[in-house]
């Protein structure tokens, strides 16, 4: 009797966590190519608010069809702000740490917004759309409406500000060959677009598309952004599979992109920086520019000059073992010395890399440094970023 309870019980709790997991994913916002994932068999994972694509085929083979040929990225979830007006570009140059002043029209930088303690809000991209009154800035998708307020605070001089976000697609085609693929579905010229322009034209039959020479996976190829109206997401998503299938392009889900932008060094917000990790330590002092004033300028160039207390590195590991997010860094002596921030196995290289903070003695390349995995220290040695040469 005590047996067929226990049972009932559990097929009880089974039968809760079941409906609850199910009404997790109706919770969920869909992006507009919802359907093309679902059948495309890709395997469907809460993102960000989000149901995303985490792979199609599995994320060694999208990996590869990125590195060596061309694939397809919904990022849809992104979010997307327009600043508006004369004082637009001051607003910018307020709440960011790069320079947006040396942004012309057709022009993009990547930048951070600093906090007032001296840690990251977010980092995000700035688009010049015409210079000194209308810029573009794409955030992360988790930190859509925390960015959104943090602007606001900073806003007075009533600059026009739209959260476009909900009705913006966004889709990254990357890959060597990617524009080679796009180039016959516009009359502009993206073959020769240089790293970090953008141009607007029409993309596949679709007007007012941006085609910027960004991307998350040192791969090359661009990212179209395209308001979802009048079924221009179906549009243009066919019309990038049409063009590409004699070239063999693939739908890429996020776990591809994560090992991408892992095997690049570059960071991934709420893992690698985030509110409590300061530019310079996460090696970001290459956007801080201290000939502007912006927020927690001074308490950022002071730690600059002095020297930040731990760094953001690098590493691949000796012995056998991947790191993980959160896994705890040691010294030789078994001292705590840091925590793993981004780990995987490289697909391109064959061996288990990652990133996380250690403390600055112990920054340089070549230094041992030990990631407790299964409460067991596996060997690993400090290297340069990014992991591969492109």
């Amino acid at each position: 009797m005590a047996r067929r309870n226990w049972r009932a019980i559990i097929l009880v709790t089974f039968a809760i966590q079941y409906k609850q997991a199910n009404a997790t994913l109706l919770l969920m916002k869909n992006t507009p190519f919802i359907q093309k994932h679902i059948a495309l068999g890709a395997k469907m994972v809460p993102f960000a608010g989000y149901n995303m694509p985490v792979s199609y085929s599995g994320i060694n083979d999208e990996h590869a069809a990125v590195r060596n040929n061309a694939g397809v990225f919904d990022v849809s979830h992104m979010g997307e702000f327009m600043l508006k007006g004369e004082n637009a570009l001051d607003l910018i140059q307020r709440v960011t740490s790069n320079d947006a002043s040396i942004l012309t029209a057709g022009k993009a930088q990547y930048s951070c917004f600093p906090n007032r303690e001296g840690g990251i809000v977010d980092d995000l991209l700035v688009y010049c759309i015409e210079e000194n009154k209308t810029y573009m800035l794409v955030v992360n998708a988790d930190n859509i409406e925390k960015d959104w307020n943090w602007i606001q605070q900073f806003n007075d001089k009533k600059v026009e500000m739209h959260n476009i976000s909900d009705k913006t697609c966004l889709l990254a085609i990357q890959g060597p060959n990617a524009t080679k693929i796009l180039q016959p579905l516009t009359t502009t010229d993206i073959l020769n677009l240089k790293y970090y322009t953008f141009v607007k034209g029409t993309f596949a039959g679709v007007e007012n598309v941006l085609i910027s020479a960004t991307g998350y996976t040192g791969a090359g190829g661009v990212e179209i952004y395209f308001e979802d109206k009048d079924g221009n997401a179906d549009k243009i998503w066919d019309a990038i599979f049409k063009a590409g299938e004699a070239a063999g392009i693939k739908p890429i889900g996020l776990g591809a992109r994560d090992t991408l932008r892992l095997e690049m060094g570059f960071c991934l917000y709420g893992n690698d920086i985030n509110d409590t990790t300061s530019p310079i330590e996460a090696g970001l002092g290459w956007i801080t520019k201290f000939t502007k004033d912006f927020t927690s300028k001074e308490k950022i160039q002071k730690e600059k000059e002095a020297g930040p207390k731990q760094k953001l590195v690098g590493f691949e590991m000796i012995e056998k073992g991947i790191a993980r997010h959160d896994h705890e860094i040691q010294d030789a002596a078994g001292n705590t010395i840091g925590k793993v921030t981004s780990g995987t196995q490289s697909p391109s290289l064959g061996k288990a890399v990652g990133m996380g903070y250690v403390g600055t003695k112990f920054a340089s390349p070549d230094s041992d440094i030990y990631i407790i995995i299964r409460n067991t220290p596996i060997k690993a040695k400090v290297v340069k970023t990014p992991f591969i040469k492109i």
